[in-house]
């Protein structure tokens, strides 16, 4: 018997499906010579401090660091997860081979791993390698199983990463909270989520320190065209006035016209962090909003994988780019013109050397009728995206003139787009208008060199402004680049390697940090909040809170991954800091307490995904707020809707946006109060 190990149930239906495993058990699938199985994500976790000595339950300064000589993992004591863990154990052991199908990345791979150990697998077991859930990729991974030695490195860095978080986070975390945490307060510190903070509260202290300082600049109309001076700013006003009138009554002389042509490529394929940077700036969608939306995407077969960091595609993509494109029927009006000829091979889109484990989120070719809501919009963004980049570069003329009062030189420049190209695609569109009319294009007219005649000369007064609060989206970028703001994306792409955190984990580090009350969000804008200042300004360690160097870090996780680095190595080095960093912070007598202004909500969850227990402050967990209105429970269809009551039956408040919920009378009686009517879905969605 074959066994597939899946990461989800829903994926397990689908690969069931084409495998001819249509017998559903408990837990799983059979059929022919396989079985279909999956997990809840993670199964397992790295065990917890109390797990290995009776010393390590109880919260003492004298304890750190807490190092085992061995790290082991353990099942996460949940009743369905045991049940499902048990189902897995039994069919492995009957098992002559096994498949594992988690997600094609470093996590998935870490998920799996972890519960075949658990299970003490013996036979051999390969590897399914996709991109997409379509019923053709699917066939095609089983056609071209790979040897799960293969991805060994892939898991050492999975490991790496997750113990090198186990020891960092339990031991900053019980380090910093009873040093200098008020009574009930936990601190969390992390690999990844303190040196963002960082960049938050370093932004944060850059707006406060600002001083503003007025300028002046000196403009000239002439022909209803405003001339800018060469000049540069005035930083005085008797300086600028004085300049003004030297011009006064003079006329205005041109010196020069030039004319060039220009060309401009489409934007780039979104990988995720892209694409969460584009939702945040659009639609204020946060990034962890994001994630969810194109999971849900993916898993209804419509996108390509989600959790990637390249903006390329394969080059053996480039064959099946025609056969999607004629797909993507809505969209005919636009693809047909790409399919009368052959698809361009643009290096900018196909290029192996920029893909390693999965290419640029694209779509599948497979209809968008299942999405709704904000799916439907999300979709839409990525089509367009990828449509785009077939069509040719925009060209246009850029005119620049120079011209002179007096001794004083002027400058005007005008840019008139002469064949859309690529822009055509956004033509029309409300959504992406932006996205096609960037730029301040104008016309300017025709200008003769010699040619002279009145002007009016004019200041205007400007002061120069602060750094802007980061969003969710510029956050992301700061993080993609090790705080470094970066607008060129061929540097960005370059600097992915050092970046902190992954694509697949920063939005949930962002949300910790709220959940932390480290950072707050004032419309679009992230703050730090004091709490967060004050930890951030507490940690004397600069390689805890340094984006440069933890993205120094995250670039030896993915070495590991490509096996030029050790993973024994890289844990000796976080042993070793984690050491230092005990030591200095015992050697601190300033006697400093942070209050985050509420006591740790996660019933001692600390960072990394493991859980700090034994004497940990425990608070009184506060009490929910009562449901008493259809508007607080929340549709759990989309996620962003409200219950409203119609005449029939319960919907979503986003009925107009598509959302399809539907809880007929019938089924869930209009007698139902708000609060029994969540308790219901919330048990119904917890199947």
């Amino acid at each position: 018997m074959k066994l597939c190990i899946t990461e989800k149930p829903s994926v397990a239906k689908d690969i069931a499906k084409i495998l001819g495993a249509n017998v559903r058990n408990d837990g799983y699938y059979s059929g022919g010579d396989y079985c279909v199985t999956w997990t809840f994500g993670h199964l397992c976790q790295l065990k917890e401090p109390h797990d290995y000595t009776d010393g390590w339950k109880r919260w003492s300064l004298g304890s750190l660091p807490m190092i085992p000589a061995k790290f082991g993992i353990k099942l996460i004591p949940e009743a369905s997860y045991e049940r499902q863990f048990h189902v897995i154990e039994t069919l492995a052991a009957q098992a002559d081979e096994i498949i594992n199908c988690g997600d094609a990345g470093q996590e998935g791979e870490l998920i799996q791993r972890w519960v075949m150990q658990k299970a003490g697998v013996k036979c051999p077991v390969s590897r399914l390698w996709i991109s997409s859930l379509t019923d053709d990729a699917i066939r095609e991974g089983f056609s071209r199983l790979e040897p799960q030695q293969k991805f060994d490195n892939l898991y050492y860095a999975g490991l790496s990463r997750a113990v090198g978080d186990w020891i960092l986070g339990m031991n900053g975390t019980r380090l910093y909270s009873l040093k200098y945490s008020s009574p009930g307060n936990v601190l969390s510190i992390g690999r990844v989520q303190t040196p963002t903070l960082a960049l938050i509260v370093q932004r944060h202290f850059e707006i406060e320190n600002f001083k503003p300082e007025d300028f002046w600049e000196l403009k000239s109309l002439y022909r209803d065209v405003t001339f800018n001076s060469t000049a540069g700013r005035f930083s005085s006003i008797e300086e600028a006035e004085e300049a003004l009138a030297a011009l006064r009554g003079k006329e205005m002389t041109i010196q020069d016209v030039q004319q060039k042509q220009g060309r401009e490529s489409a934007p780039r394929l979104f990988d995720l962090t892209s694409l969460q940077v584009e939702t945040n700036k659009k639609w204020g969608w946060t990034a962890d909003q994001t994630l969810r939306l194109i999971q849900s995407l993916y898993e209804k077969k419509v996108t390509t994988y989600p959790r990637v960091d390249t903006t390329y595609l394969s080059e053996d993509i480039y064959p099946k780019v025609p056969g999607i494109l004629s797909q993507m029927t809505p969209y005919a009006t636009l693809t047909s013109s790409l399919l009368q000829g052959k698809i361009a091979k643009n290096k900018k889109v196909f290029d192996n050397s920029k893909v390693t484990d999965h290419h640029a989120i694209i779509p599948t070719g497979q209809s968008p009728s299942v999405l709704v809501g904000d799916e439907r919009k999300l979709y839409h963004l990525i089509a367009l995206r990828f449509i785009a980049v077939f069509y040719p570069d925009c060209q246009f003329m850029t005119t620049t003139v120079m011209s002179s009062v007096e001794s004083q030189g002027f400058k005007a420049t005008g840019k008139v787009i002469t064949s859309p190209g690529w822009r055509a695609v956004y033509e029309g569109s409300k959504d992406e208008k932006d996205e096609a009319n960037d730029g301040d294009d104008k016309l300017l007219p025709e200008f003769t060199i010699g040619e002279s005649g009145p002007q009016e000369p004019s200041l205007q007064k400007k002061t120069t402004q602060p750094p802007k609060y980061y969003t969710e989206g510029t956050l992301l970028r700061a993080m993609e680049s090790a705080g470094k703001t970066v607008d060129d994306e061929e540097l960005r792409d370059a600097m992915k390697e050092n970046g902190i955190g992954r694509p697949s984990t920063r939005a949930a580090i962002i949300e910790t940090l709220f959940k932390r009350r480290y950072i707050s969000r004032t419309r679009k804008s992230i703050m730090a909040t004091q709490a967060g200042i004050d930890l951030i300004n507490t940690i004397k360690e600069e390689l805890l809170k340094s984006a440069k160097l933890t993205g120094i870090w995250e670039n030896k996780l993915r070495r590991i991954e490509r096996g030029d680095y050790s993973a024994p190595q890289f844990i000796e080095e976080l042993k070793t800091l984690m050491n230092e960093i005990v030591i200095n912070v015992l050697s601190d007598n300033s006697n400093s307490k942070i209050n985050t202004g509420v006591a740790d909500s996660q019933n001692g969850k600390a960072s990394g995904g493991a859980s700090s227990v034994g004497n940990a402050p425990k608070p009184t967990k506060p009490r929910a707020p009562r449901v008493t209105k259809f508007e607080q429970v929340e549709c759990p269809m989309c996620h962003h809707g409200h219950i409203i009551k119609g005449h029939t039956a319960f919907g979503c408040s986003r009925f107009r946006e598509g959302c399809a919920l539907r809880l007929n009378f019938s089924d869930y009686p209009d007698t139902l109060t708000p609060s029994k009517l969540k308790k219901i879905i919330s048990k119904k969605s917890s199947r």
